[in-house]
């Protein structure tokens, strides 16, 4: 997941295009194959033969449109846009002109992320549906249909908005670490984030390498707590054919600071045990198996308010 490029005074949420072209350079030379945004919607319940590497960007800033659109188009990489409605044409974001041209290349992919891009875990429901069709009665306007692939804006979402979005949409993304498997959940699909700060080529080999670590359920599925259930208490079920699971190691950010968490196995299923609550605004947990040399990886995150 990206977002903006060589917008240096953003760090968090960019990328230089120096360091952009050494990633896309470091998928091919590793004989990864960039996965087609419609194939990927068309195939998701198939099973795949080999790891293809899905290239998704947020929010449709200027700099992208700028400095990674022809980078993009000259390489012939796929890609997902999403983009927010209402931010259209003002200071910094692409206009419908140039969103219209991404559309219409045949590499890029327009997804749906809303209309405000606001913090939607605070609106009422009713807001919520009603920033949603704002953004599905722009985009029939502008495009000619509404995108069926989501994007939750910070990776927020509560367990009304998942399931009113999976009335809505075919898939939706979050923002919590992960590689995507058919047994994920089509409608909170893990990305790794990649900027300035996690985007250093030794993490970035690692992230394109991992493995997904596939599990039945994460419970609670409710993703939006409050002082009643922080900590949440976090339960995974793996499958009963699943071996070494006992060698998961997993890190949070519960108390505010990124440390080991107690884990507890029952059978096929693993109990996380936080220390502390979870500090507003977000939560994540990620865990990581070694698994006989192949490294897997699962992420979640929860939001606190």
């Amino acid at each position: 997941m990206y977002h903006r490029f060589n917008e240096n005074k953003y760090p968090s949420t960019n990328i230089r295009m120096n360091i952009f072209d050494e990633q896309m350079k470091t998928i091919k030379n590793l004989e990864y194959e960039f996965y087609d945004p419609n194939l990927f919607e068309k195939e998701f319940d198939k099973v795949k033969e080999k790891k293809k590497i899905l290239i998704t960007i947020d929010d449709g800033f200027q700099s992208f449109y700028k400095e990674a659109w022809p980078y993009l188009k000259k390489n012939n990489i796929p890609f997902i846009l999403f983009i927010s409605t209402e931010p259209v044409g003002k200071n910094g974001y692409m206009s419908w002109e140039q969103i219209l041209e991404i559309e219409n290349s045949k590499l890029g992919v327009i997804g749906h992320h809303s209309h405000t891009h606001k913090y939607l875990i605070d609106m009422t429901n009713e807001n919520f549906i009603k920033d949603i069709e704002t953004a599905s009665r722009i985009f029939k306007d502008k495009l000619g249909y509404v995108p069926t692939i989501f994007s939750y804006p910070f990776g927020e979402y509560s367990k009304f908005m998942k399931d009113y979005i999976s009335k809505k949409f075919s898939i939706a993304f979050g923002q919590h670490s992960g590689v995507i498997d058919l047994n994920k959940d089509k409608y909170e699909l893990p990305r790794f984030p990649i900027n300035e700060k996690y985007g250093d080529l030794k993490r970035f080999k690692s992230v394109i390498n991992y493995s997904p670590l596939e599990y039945q359920i994460i419970l609670p599925e409710q993703k939006k707590i409050n002082d009643q259930n922080n900590p949440p208490d976090l339960v995974i079920k793996f499958f009963k054919e699943q071996k070494n699971i006992k060698n998961i190691t997993c890190y949070s950010n519960d108390g505010g600071e990124w440390k080991k968490t107690n884990l507890n196995f029952e059978k096929n299923f693993m109990k996380v045990k936080f220390d502390d609550k979870f500090i507003p605004r977000r939560g994540r947990i990620n865990c990581s198996l070694n698994d006989n040399g192949k490294w897997r990886w699962l992420g979640t995150q929860f939001t606190i308010r």
